[in-house]
């Protein structure tokens, strides 16, 4: 049976939109068993469900809505916003043998304000960074045709990220991947209108970028994923 979800309730929205005007603990509290059985509760199904599609194209980065969900309290240890509470639910997807901020990864998330798609590479380690650079000095015909797939430019838009304004210290100045090696980052932002919040297609606006991104996804996990093999028996020893 293939999975779906029916759709937030307009009920979870207007929590949404309340919560953005009350954000303090002593309203959420008293409103707690609300969010927990109308908000949280159609999250983790929608978690699940976009999982079960998800093993089709990603399985390794298939987990339980428990490990993919993230709070919806604030760490506001070193931000100038001290609101307890965020206004959005969020889910990422990551290879489970990388980790989560080492692995190129899948994430939406639903607010009052829009469902928010995304999918790529975040804030990679130095070394990280060097060996997917690395990876697209040596592979970026097969990237570029990747990267230029017309659905995905459809479903997505281009890819985005932060880049530097010179080539990177010990890269080629004069090299076909030179614009994509400058980049920091490579991530998909894919913005909808919430109101898909409460209709039965989210699933599939979801699933269906989700699943056009997976190849570019799989693309940068590759040098990660190999990195990783050969470090293992420096790491864990010979069997």
């Amino acid at each position: 049976m293939a999975a779906s979800f029916p759709g937030f309730s307009k009920e979870a929205m207007k929590f949404f939109r309340d919560l953005e005007q009350n954000n303090r603990r002593e309203w959420f509290e008293e409103r707690k068993e609300f969010y927990l059985a109308k908000v949280k509760a159609p999250m983790e199904a929608l978690v699940e469900a976009v999982g079960a599609d998800m093993l089709k194209y990603a399985p390794e980065a298939v987990t339980t809505p428990q490990k993919a969900m993230y709070r919806i309290y604030r760490d506001t240890r070193f931000s100038n916003d001290k609101t307890p509470y965020k206004t959005h639910l969020g889910a990422s997807f990551f290879r489970h043998d990388l980790g989560k901020h080492i692995a190129g990864g899948f994430y939406f998330e639903v607010s009052h304000k829009h469902i928010g798609l995304a999918g790529g590479v975040y804030m990679p380690t130095p070394e990280n960074l060097r060996i997917l650079r690395l990876h697209l000095l040596e592979n970026h015909e097969r990237f570029n045709k990747l990267v230029r797939n017309k659905k995905l430019l459809d479903a997505l838009g281009e890819l985005q990220g932060d880049k530097l304004t010179r080539p990177p210290k010990g890269f080629p100045a004069e090299h076909p991947a030179l614009d994509w090696i400058r980049f920091k980052n490579w991530y998909y932002w894919k913005e909808l209108p919430a109101g898909l919040a409460t209709t039965p297609g989210l699933f599939k606006e979801i699933t269906t970028r989700l699943r056009l991104m997976a190849p570019v996804v799989a693309f940068f996990n590759e040098p990660l994923l190999a990195d990783k093999n050969r470090r293992a028996p420096l790491e864990t020893g010979w069997v």
